[in-house]
């Protein structure tokens, strides 16, 4: 054979092969999975608050793109089902963890981590920092990291790993939100929520967060994974995110560093 004509046959093979790859579905198992569709940084230096529940501006999403929070985790049973549900449509989410919680369930915490989600901030026992002496509340909050990140790392990290806090209750004061722009934090409200601190049906729930997402065409959503109603919704839920037609997108810190790193 000619030196051209084994060059091409190389070139064809190869071609071939990068053809195949890339044919190879995004998530194993499931080829019609929704999926995470981009990842996104973000920044207290360029991108302090987000949320416009709370706050006049919000993450710079394109109209039905998704952003999935999860409070007050990590818990059994229903932390679990949540991840599991989230795994099986290879869908990435952000869990704002409660330190007393991280700490009682640090396999959980690890768990979250371990699967690519990221792993934030939501004070220790979940008071409403408001309601607190601004000394005792910036207290609140420093144990927090610190028990969140010593369940996920087996030490305090300073700087934080992922500099993600959210307010129980959204009981956020001047002075805390200084504080943690002061820290490079970046404090996260919601474009909108499930409601899913309500009792209420799986489907009860899921009918109230579509209503409020057509409104809405996206945003940063606010669920429970502590909640067994949200749990069941879930993956009804992604579903119809996949038939709809909208994309998940994936939000990590400036420093956030890949499982196993």
């Amino acid at each position: 054979m000619s030196a051209p004509k084994s060059a091409l046959l190389v070139f064809l093979f190869a071609a071939q092969s990068a053809s195949a790859q890339k044919a190879e579905p995004p998530c194993p198992g499931n080829p019609d999975a929704l999926a995470t569709s981009r990842v996104i940084t973000v920044d207290a230096a360029t991108t302090p608050q987000v949320g416009r529940k709370q706050f006049p501006t919000t993450l710079p999403l394109a109209d039905k793109e998704v952003v999935l929070t999860f409070d007050d985790g990590p818990w059994p049973g229903t932390t679990s089902a949540v991840l599991d549900a989230l795994g099986r449509e290879c869908v990435r989410a952000t869990f704002f963890l409660t330190g007393r919680n991280a700490s009682t369930h640090p396999e959980l915490a690890r768990r979250e981590l371990a699967e690519g989600h990221t792993v934030a901030h939501h004070s220790f026992r979940h008071p409403l920092l408001d309601r607190l002496k601004p000394d005792a509340a910036e207290a609140e909050i420093d144990r927090g990291f610190a028990a969140v990140d010593t369940a996920l790392y087996g030490h305090a990290t300073d700087p934080l790993r992922t500099p993600f806090f959210r307010f129980p209750g959204f009981a956020s004061t001047p002075h805390l939100l200084n504080h943690l722009a002061a820290r490079h934090v970046v404090v996260f409200g919601a474009d909108l929520w499930a409601g899913d601190w309500n009792p209420m049906s799986p489907g009860r729930e899921l009918s109230q967060v579509l209503g409020r997402l057509k409104a809405t065409h996206g945003g940063i959503i606010l669920f429970h994974d502590t909640k067994r109603q949200t749990a069941l919704m879930l993956p009804a839920f992604l579903r119809f995110l996949r038939r709809e037609g909208y994309s998940i997108v994936h939000i990590v810190g400036p420093a956030t560093e890949q499982p196993g790193t």
